[in-house]
């Protein structure tokens, strides 16, 4: 092992501040791999239905890489390489039909098969292809299908590893991107106690390498340059007023979700029903207490036996009948995360229960986020979902009004009475 990559490594898993504690850790990214997943089925699906379009504006692929793009600092911006540049005509999976096909065959062999050989088959088969403008940014989408294969890529990303290794990878080129993802692979397995087999940990390291957040060690054994460099790694370690406040906001943004889900909480068990709390939030203090306190730690049967069961864990709040354990009401709370991603859960769960329990799927959200929920609802992937009946429950109507629905609501119908329900295209109708 390479000591003072080891010793950069030490700091910066500790750091609150790079990737490792601030995404790797991030409770909410590993709720995303279905939701991603799903949506570049959906894709697959448009192209091969041919009703794709010929724009990225409001296609499939727009509301995935969308969520991709959500994936805190790491992916920002990971939507620009498939944004439609008419002068350039590039990426051209827009106005070529052959090409659009050949990008559908691409994600739907990456999706369905299990095996690095698999995936780097068809990898290089896209890249046979060389279609314009289509280069190693769609290894942004494989990451989410293969973690322990594919590692993420931006500039920032090959600007980290040619900086620590000396190598001169160039942004563009899909054969560049395989001669980096074998380095890439070698320094996991160097550093492997250090960091992951979800290649999203060495990514991190990579990318806040190439941000310029982190010094690299000299390359010589020369005892001033190394003290100099320990010098600088202990300065970034230290917190610049600007991190404190994002890392006081995030914490904010936390913590408002985890009380929305207590509100959820208190009312389910006020109303009559047992209540499940997402299985990575039970653990979660609130007014003292676990999130989970005084909940069910097991789902009912009908649920456990769903192939959908990991997502199902992860919804918010759910609600169940107290003597018959049947699903009554699930809640996905999106403070700041991603809409998408909500949406999912809720299908997920929607087609693991009885179609009776349909009319108690709500998305819960800051009042300021209607418009944002709508306009996820109007995506094409979501337009098979009207009858669903999916409701939309903003902060405000929570808060002013749970008193009220505690003292004199029963079953569904005060939730119901402050709730919006979301037509097919998305816009909110009357309740």
């Amino acid at each position: 092992m390479n000591a003072p990559i080891a010793a950069l490594l030490q700091r910066w898993r500790t750091d609150p501040h790079a990737t490792y504690q601030s995404w790797f850790l991030w409770e909410e990214r590993l709720k995303n791999f279905r939701s991603i997943r799903r949506g570049i089925a959906e894709v697959v699906k448009e192209i091969d239905a041919d009703t794709f379009g010929n724009v990225y504006k409001g296609s499939s692929l727009e509301t995935v890489v969308g969520s991709v793009a959500e994936q805190r600092q790491i992916f920002k911006g990971a939507d620009h390489a498939f944004l439609w540049k008419p002068k350039l005509r590039i990426p051209d999976i827009y106005e070529n039909r052959d090409n659009q096909i050949a990008f559908a065959r691409f994600l739907d062999t990456c999706a369905c098969c299990n095996s690095e050989g698999e995936v780097l088959a068809a990898i290089r088969l896209l890249e046979s292809r060389q279609i314009k403008g289509l280069g190693p940014a769609a290894a942004n989408l494989l990451y989410f299908l293969h973690p322990t294969i594919v590692p993420p890529f931006n500039t920032a990303i090959v600007n980290g590893y040619n900086a620590l290794t000396g190598a001169k990878v160039k942004l563009g080129k899909w054969a560049e991107y395989l001669a980096m993802r074998e380095g890439i692979l070698r320094l996991n397995s160097e550093h492997r106690s250090l960091l992951s087999n979800d290649l999203g940990a060495i990514g991190g390291f990579l990318f806040d390498v190439g941000s310029e957040r982190y010094p690299l060690p000299p390359a010589g054994d020369d005892a001033a340059a190394r003290s100099a460099w320990e010098a600088d790694l202990a300065k970034v370690r230290e917190e610049s007023a600007s991190a404190q406040k994002a890392h006081r906001r995030n914490a904010e943004e936390e913590q408002s979700h985890t009380e929305v889900q207590g509100m959820l909480r208190d009312l389910g068990l006020a109303l009559g029903f047992n209540v499940w709390i997402a299985a990575n939030d039970a653990g979660r203090i609130f007014a003292g207490n676990r999130l989970g306190a005084g909940c069910v730690d097991t789902l009912p049967p009908a649920l456990t036996g769903a192939p959908a069961l990991d997502a199902i864990r992860l919804i918010d709040v759910i609600w169940l009948q107290r003597d018959t354990g049947a699903l009554a009401a699930a809640f996905e709370v999106e403070h700041t995360t991603s809409i998408y991603s909500g949406i999912v859960r809720l299908l997920d769960l929607a087609g693991s229960a009885p179609a009776e329990a349909v009319r108690g799927l709500f998305l819960v959200a800051p009042d300021a986020r209607e418009e944002e929920v709508r306009a996820q609802l109007s995506r094409p992937a979501f337009r098979h979902i009207g009858h669903l009946k999916m409701r939309f429950l903003p902060y405000g109507e929570l808060t002013r009004n749970r008193d009220h629905i505690v003292k004199f609501g029963e079953g569904l119908r005060a939730i119901h009475a402050v709730s919006r329900e979301l037509s097919l295209n998305g816009s909110a109708v009357p309740h």
